[in-house]
């Protein structure tokens, strides 16, 4: 079975999964989620997180955060 790692968090009636999370799925399912945006197609790397920091840096916009500007008096 092909499996997935989670890029958004999903919720259904009896499922729930996070960001980071790898899971086993059926090949139709797996197509119609690894898009990409919602999961991606999990390669044995031994990256396992790797998902879950691209999921975060997405959710906070994209990276480190800018210094704040101050001013000289």
């Amino acid at each position: 079975m092909p499996r997935i790692r989670i890029l958004q968090s999903v919720a259904g009636l009896d499922f729930s999964w996070a960001p980071g999370d790898v899971v086993e799925v059926d090949a139709a399912v797996a197509e119609a989620w690894a898009d990409g945006e919602r999961a991606e197609l999990a390669d044995d790397d031994g990256k396992e997180n790797a998902g879950a920091e691209k999921a975060a840096a997405r959710s906070r916009g994209g990276g480190r955060s800018r210094r704040a500007e101050t001013r000289a008096e």
